[in-house]
């Protein structure tokens, strides 16, 4: 024990003495919530590289150690190591554990099917199907099953646990690499390695050059209700010149990278014109204009006040937004959004209704989006 460091024995035991495969795991699990929670960390491709065996390996692996903790070798390969005749009814002859191929077949079966039934659970708690939850369950089942595994292989006699055999698999690797039999199989290593190099740097280059999705810009009005929601609904029609009343723009920015948005509303008295399939505008006003920048993937939303300053039935109030700065002149035709909302303004506080005009299609005064 000399040549062991003191800081080494300050580690609980249960912890010093955790087998490797087992250690590796539990490692593992701590790497990748690392990946997924840190700041800097989340946005690389280490938490995809990290997060596909988390789910498709680890926790079947861990739940397979709990339930078999004692070595393993399947019947010919017993037998054959044996001297004596293998018989699998004789305790002496046979052991009740799974061999190397067993253990990391059913782990990655294990892990599919465990994975979802944590999420199925999950759906009826208060916590739902959300990233914090499902990250916590399965770091707690996978670390409960590695200390329920530790535990068991520890009361086996030491013959008889389970071990990864990793020095067996470095002199094999190494003895059929530098030393093979024939150039045949020289030939061979060499195309196997650069196989797995290659796979390796197609699967690198896909997480971190991942293929971008449709590009585009969400825009919609909403209104708040009286519990404070907001809501694609009861939006306000009836105002009198000078009434103030606020609406909520939102922006959701799904173009890639972050972007600067310029969002315009006006207030129009229109005509319908061409058979009452075109709208010519014949007076207008610009209400409100402001400049925002949205971060790639997220919401902006802001309370915009709607006053008009002139009365008229049907009149339309449009929102249009531009990507950057809007031309001098902004118009539906030059916008990259546009929603509108039909309205009338009057001299007195007097409530009126809005008849749906003919090109609206019967909005009933909600906003539209173009597609």
């Amino acid at each position: 024990m000399g040549d062991v460091p003191d800081w080494w024995l300050a580690i609980p035991r249960p912890v010093r003495t955790l087998p490797a495969d087992l250690a590796a795991t539990a490692v593992l699990v701590v790497l990748t919530t690392l990946a997924v929670f840190l700041p800097v960390v989340n946005e690389t491709p280490l938490r995809v590289v990290l997060g596909l065996p988390f789910v498709l390996f680890v926790p079947g692996y861990a739940f397979i150690t709990a339930l078999f903790p004692e070595d393993g070798s399947s019947p010919a390969t017993a037998e054959d190591d044996s001297t004596e005749e293998y018989d699998v009814d004789d305790p002496e002859t046979s052991r009740s554990g799974i061999d190397g191929i067993e253990r990391v077949a059913l782990s990655f079966g294990l892990s599919i099917a465990l994975v979802p039934l944590i999420g199925l659970v999950l759906n009826f708690t208060p916590f739902g199907i959300r990233l914090v939850p499902i990250v916590v369950s399965l770091d707690a089942f996978t670390l409960v099953c590695i200390a329920v595994a530790a535990q068991r292989r520890q009361q086996l006699p030491t013959e008889d646990r389970f071990e990864v055999p990793y020095r067996e698999w470095y002199a094999a690797g190494r003895d059929e690499f530098l030393e093979p039999d024939s150039r045949g199989d020289a030939v061979l290593n060499v195309l196997l390695v650069a196989s797995i190099l290659l796979a390796t740097a197609s699967v690198g280059y896909a997480v971190a050059v991942p293929k971008e999705g449709e590009q585009f810009s969400e825009f919609y009005v909403l209104t708040e209700n009286e519990s404070g929601d907001l809501v694609a609904d009861d939006y306000p029609t009836n105002y009198t010149v000078g009434e103030q009343r606020p609406v909520v723009v939102g922006i959701g920015n799904h173009e890639g990278e972050q972007t600067e948005y310029t969002v315009v509303t006006s207030l129009q008295r229109v005509e319908l014109v061409d058979n009452r399939t075109n709208i010519s505008v014949l007076e207008e006003t610009e209400l409100e204009r402001y400049t925002t920048t949205v971060p790639r993937g997220e919401n902006a939303t802001r309370n915009v006040p709607i006053q008009p300053t002139f009365t008229g039935e049907n009149l339309r109030v449009v929102f249009l937004l531009y990507r950057g700065s809007p031309p001098a002149n902004p118009t539906v035709d030059n916008a990259y959004r546009e929603l509108h909302l039909w309205v009338n303004v009057s001299a007195t506080n007097e409530s009126v209704s809005i008849p749906s005009p003919a090109d609206t299609g019967g909005q009933d005064g909600r906003p539209q989006v173009p597609v």
